[in-house]
């Protein structure tokens, strides 16, 4: 696997400017895109929205879900919706989204079809604090596990089960991009981007079979790592 891009910027709004202006070029150059969850990609996607209105060539994945609503609050695919979908001008030519409503052994088998055979260009991925990445968990059986899609209980509040793309899907793209942003995901940081790749660490095991694996980091969040 390849070694991982490590950019720290000064803080949490200047890591979303970071990832907007990547998403811009992904829909400028129509990219298929998988999206992630949380407040640092929710201001990403907002910043992006703004500053480019076409994204009618992007496909959009995601990552992970809840087994929820596509309009419930605790929905990547809602917060997506309603941080970027809602405000562009032209929407992309396709939206793939994890149906968790259908509990997340249906939701998983039809999202593993899905996704089996698709080039993903851009990958962004968040990080736990315990290192954990889309929802797949420290030492947990589905990191062995190779379909596209599994089906995940949740370890984390809220309790809600998941559905997540596997490690040889998430190491299929061609570019995996990681943010991170604050001091409490200091310690997965330095075990993910500093130590040996780990099962007690997921987000150590996930680097771009074939492209380039970049993190961006704010200072908080890069506090543990080596100078």
């Amino acid at each position: 696997m390849s070694d991982v891009e490590l950019v720290v910027v000064d803080d949490e709004n200047v890591l979303a400017a970071a990832v907007a202006e990547r998403l811009v070029r992904a829909a400028r150059d129509g990219e298929s895109v998988v999206l992630t969850g949380g407040t640092t990609p929710e201001l990403a996607y907002r910043e992006a929205a703004e500053r480019e209105g076409d994204w009618s060539q992007v496909d959009l994945w995601w990552g992970d879900e809840r087994c929820v609503p596509p309009d419930d609050e605790e929905s990547n695919y809602g917060l997506a919706k309603r941080a970027l979908l809602d405000w562009i001008d032209v929407p992309p030519r396709s939206v793939h989204r994890i149906k968790g409503e259908l509990g997340k052994e249906q939701a998983a088998a039809e999202y593993a079809d899905a996704i089996a055979d698709a080039t993903l260009d851009l990958l962004l991925l968040g990080m736990g604090a315990d290192g954990h990445v889309a929802s797949l968990y420290p030492n947990a059986p589905t990191l062995r596990q190779r379909e596209p899609a599994l089906p995940a209980a949740a370890r984390l509040e809220p309790f809600i089960d998941r559905v997540t793309l596997s490690l040889p899907r998430l190491r299929s793209a061609r570019e995996i991009l990681f943010l991170l942003a604050g001091e409490s995901k200091a310690d997965a940081a330095a075990r993910a981007f500093a130590a040996e790749p780990s099962p007690d660490t997921p987000a150590s095991l996930v680097r771009a079979r074939d492209g380039r694996t970049v993190a961006i980091l704010d200072r908080a969040a890069a506090a543990k790592l080596p100078a």
